[in-house]
């Protein structure tokens, strides 16, 4: 078994203690990671008599630091048991008792003392239940029934596959972020809508109350010193003294306060603005603050070989952010996954910019659609051949708009997130020149890739390719979109005992040893720092570290090490930089 430093050092009574929820922050939180009792029977029977054993939440029961090391099948439920007893003092009279999860694969139950509180379908997105009315004085039993249909099915799952393999990984089910119960006044914040106005200098706060909230109560909304009062439920703008544009280089924060009666919370914003337009020659180009940028990203697919989906520490998720902004690179793209709240929040204070995927789900993916458009010129009409892509049913197609949607919304306050990618490779694509402008309407903020690979409908802000080829062709000029390297890359090189098996494994052409793949990296971005020259905009290397069979990695898979020399990334990536330079100017777009 494959453990990294972290797995390694991991307490089972401080898991992931951290606050949860770093943009929205009040004093009250209980946290409930640890031990809880589990059980697996089948879907169609009745409630376990009993239970199998027990459960390091929040690690999937598929993970190594679960203490469970089994695979959930389509046609079982996983049942959660633990005690839920509140600390004297924990809850104001008066006031509401909430239990948030911040993610459970795929769909869930969630009972308290027999009776149900909430229920919540979508694995990559959080959900909250109150407990106010049925919280006993004494301790209670809080239960969680869980459903995962994997892949193959209409909800989004990602890489995840029940028979893994290749590019695709290890299945994972239930609660895999961290739970917590929080405390709350009557009326309370429910959430806010933080909109940077960078070109006016202000930012425009949005406060919404819990559905407890009677009438339209006002709100004193406090931003980097400076208060307004609002009603709940309408922006209201805020001026910004000495305004400092958030960016990589400068990733400053401003502190947001919000007082709704007898509440409290805290929260930030970085003031920044992303969009397309051209540059000082008239070539079309990424925007960062209104001037022409190239975004140097890597892929990151937030997987890990002893908690799968859920990074085992805090520590663990800074280190890769930390490790890869050191190496040069400017940008993330987090692939077909959505991580915990505290990942978006390193990104912000670091100065990362992320690319977020939507995540994939759907039926059957052909091979013909998905994998040979990589080699040959093949573009499918997504409005015609849904069936061929996956997406012949319409209430999968209306899932997916829903866990677009979702997904916008849970990370619309995040300053790093750049670009919304809708499709990868075709996996469930349907009608992408159409979602990318429900996306677009959904958040006017921020770029959108509607097909990152093949199958480009002509929509969305980008053209965007995939290529594991030796060279990077220069795009068409008649595409007023800029165009971007989505993908490329991905050769590999194996580390004894930093493998996670030893018998197989595969990178995008010949394994090399460390020397080869060091000559490789410089020719590789030497070609591609002519194409910045020609009108490449942004670039994504595949990938950050090793997955599973994966051995494209510039780190492997347990993160111990880093497969090229420091310097040689570095110069690298440099040279992309320096190729961009003379870009930059005075820039006209949106």
């Amino acid at each position: 078994m494959l453990l990294t430093r972290w797995g390694r050092d991991l307490d089972p009574e401080r898991v992931l203690p951290e606050y949860p929820r770093p943009q929205l922050v009040r004093a009250s939180c209980l946290n409930l990671n640890g031990w809880w009792d589990y059980a697996v029977t089948p879907a169609s029977g009745p409630a376990p008599a009993g239970y199998d054993g027990r459960i390091l939440v929040p690690f999937s029961p598929e993970a190594p630091l679960s203490g469970v090391g089994r695979q959930l099948r389509p046609d079982e439920r996983l049942t959660y048991r633990r005690r839920l007893e509140l600390p004297d003092g924990f809850a104001p009279a008066g006031g509401r008792v909430l239990l948030h999860f911040g993610a459970v694969d795929q769909t869930c139950v969630v009972h308290l003392n027999g009776t149900e509180v909430g229920r919540n379908g979508g694995g990559y997105v959080p959900f909250t239940c109150d407990l106010t009315d049925t919280l006993g004085p004494g301790p209670n039993e809080l239960v969680v029934d869980v459903r995962d249909r994997s892949d193959g099915h209409q909800h989004a799952s990602g890489k995840q596959r029940l028979r893994r393999g290749g590019i695709w990984y290890t299945a994972q089910s239930g609660i895999w972020q961290t739970v917590w119960a929080e405390a709350v006044p009557d009326p309370y914040v429910e959430r806010l809508t933080l909109v940077p106005l960078l070109e006016q200098g202000m930012v425009e706060v949005t406060v919404h109350a819990g559905r407890s909230a009677r009438g339209r109560p006002e709100a004193r909304v406090t931003v980097a010193g400076r208060s307004v009062m609002t009603a709940v439920g309408t922006p209201v703008r805020v001026r910004v003294d000495d305004v400092r544009p958030w960016s990589p280089d400068d990733p400053h924060l401003y502190d947001v306060e919000v007082r709704l009666g007898e509440d409290r919370v805290t929260s930030y914003v970085g003031l920044r603005s992303y969009g397309v337009g051209t540059d000082a020659r008239g070539t079309p180009r990424l925007l960062l603050n209104g001037e022409p940028v190239v975004q140097v990203g890597v892929l990151d697919q937030g997987y890990w070989p002893d908690g799968l989906l859920t990074a085992p520490a805090d520590e663990a998720m800074v280190h890769d952010i930390e490790t890869m902004r050191r190496l040069g690179f400017t940008m993330l793209r987090k692939h077909v996954k959505v991580e915990p709240l505290r990942w978006y929040h390193h990104c912000d204070r670091l100065g990362m910019l992320v690319w977020q995927d939507f995540v994939n789900g759907g039926g059957r993916y052909r091979t013909a659609a998905v994998t040979w458009p990589g080699r040959y010129p093949v573009r499918l009409d997504d409005t015609r051949r849904r069936s061929l892509l996956g997406r012949g049913s319409a209430p999968g197609r209306a899932l997916f708009r829903e866990e677009a949607r979702r997904t916008v919304e849970h990370l619309r306050n995040v300053p790093s997130v750049a670009t919304w990618v809708v499709f990868n490779e075709g996996w469930g694509q349907f009608d992408a020149r159409a979602l990318s402008d429900e996306v677009r309407a959904l958040d006017p903020t921020r770029v959108v890739d509607h097909a990152s690979g093949w199958h480009d409908q002509g929509g969305g802000d980008l053209r965007s390719r995939h290529d594991y080829g030796r060279r990077v062709r220069t795009p068409r000029r008649r595409d007023p979109r800029p165009f971007v390297l989505s993908e490329y890359g991905g050769r590999g090189r194996r580390v004894a005992g930093h493998t996670y098996d030893s018998g197989s494994g595969f990178g995008y052409g010949d394994l090399l040893d460390a020397e080869a793949l060091s000559r490789w990296f410089t020719a590789l971005h030497a070609d591609l720092a002519a194409a910045v020259r020609g009108g490449l905009s942004a670039t994504v290397y595949t990938q950050l570290c090793d997955v599973e069979d994966e051995l494209n990695g510039l780190l492997t898979y347990d993160r111990e090490v880093l497969k090229l020399d420091e310097s040689v990334v570095r110069a690298a990536l440099l040279r992309l930089r320096l190729a961009a330079d003379p870009l930059t100017g005075p820039a006209a777009g949106t």
